[in-house]
């Protein structure tokens, strides 16, 4: 634990020299000491370096850093003082664009020719400019009305790709002994299938209707929105009676950002800038597995 702000980069090459000394730098224009720590951390595929700061850094401070660190080739993550990676025992995150390289709905679509009208209401809800999520699943859920159910095994099967470090992610997460939740605003189809393939303790997500081996362009039952995945987080913390704040949580769209909001590290993975701005870490290079560097 530190009493201070740190700093990590995480990098999947060596962090240059260069990028000690333009963060020193900048942080000087801004009235801010930053220290180097000389650790030695655990073999991994990934480099890391890290700063502590006995000040805050302002939202503007922090996009200005993670400006910084991508000009040298890193991502950077902000550990709020007093975080302690002992303590962390729930691992929850999103699905479609996080977990796996797709949007699924979008992908289902495709094979209606409809995909273009679709992507187009996922990347504004994705974005927050549409900010009824369940209104937006419903509307495109309605154009799939008539596809054969076959095509969601399709999707898995042709197209669904689990992100750079999925694997290695869920093997360190569940071998530490966290609580690792699988919550999607995506489909129970694809979510049940991962948790068998990834080892998921838990999954939830909304079910799409299927009559006589179509989907009807209806979802049963309440639709899985940003309110019930953050309601859903607490659930899982309270069965490891823990807090929010010992969960680690990952995400790119709007409809994550409950979830994200105050837990101990929030990771934006290849996320919407909305997220990006709020989160404690964004993830645009390094795999989903670099997460474990944060809590080793």
């Amino acid at each position: 634990m530190s009493s201070h702000l740190t700093l990590v980069a995480l990098a999947n090459t060596p962090i240059s020299a260069e990028l000690n000394t333009a963060f020193i730098e900048h942080a000087k224009v801004l009235g801010i000491e930053l220290a180097k720590i000389d650790r030695e951390y655990s073999p991994s595929k990934y480099f890391t370096t890290r700063w502590t700061s006995k000040q805050v850094l302002m939202p503007e401070a922090r996009v200005a850093m993670r400006d910084i660190a991508a000009s040298h080739n890193s991502d950077l993550a902000f550990l709020s003082p007093g975080f302690k990676p002992s303590e962390v025992k729930v691992l929850a995150m999103d699905m479609d664009s996080t977990l796996i390289n797709i949007e699924c709905i979008d992908e289902i679509a495709d094979f209606t020719g409809k995909k273009a009208a679709v992507s187009e209401i996922t990347e504004a809800t994705m974005r927050g400019e549409i900010k009824d999520f369940k209104e937006s699943l419903r509307r495109r859920v309605a154009l799939l009305a008539g596809v054969s159910a076959d095509v969601l095994e399709s999707v898995y099967k042709e197209r669904l790709r689990p992100n750079p470090g999925a694997s290695e992610l869920l093997v360190g997460a569940n071998d530490g002994g966290l609580y690792t939740l699988l919550v999607s605003g995506g489909f129970t189809f694809f979510t049940e299938k991962l948790q068998q393939e990834l080892g998921f303790k838990q999954t939830q997500a909304n079910t799409l209707e299927i009559i006589d081996g179509k989907l009807t362009g209806r979802v049963v039952g309440e639709i899985v929105d940003g309110a019930a995945k953050a309601s859903y987080l607490d659930g899982a913390c309270t069965l490891m009676n823990c807090h929010k704040k010992n969960s680690i949580t990952m995400g790119d769209g709007s409809n994550d950002l409950p979830m994200m909001h105050g837990a101990g590290i929030s990771i934006a993975y290849r996320a919407k800038p909305i997220v990006k701005e709020k989160a404690d870490a964004a993830f645009d290079r390094v795999g989903l597995d670099a997460a474990l560097l944060l809590i080793a």
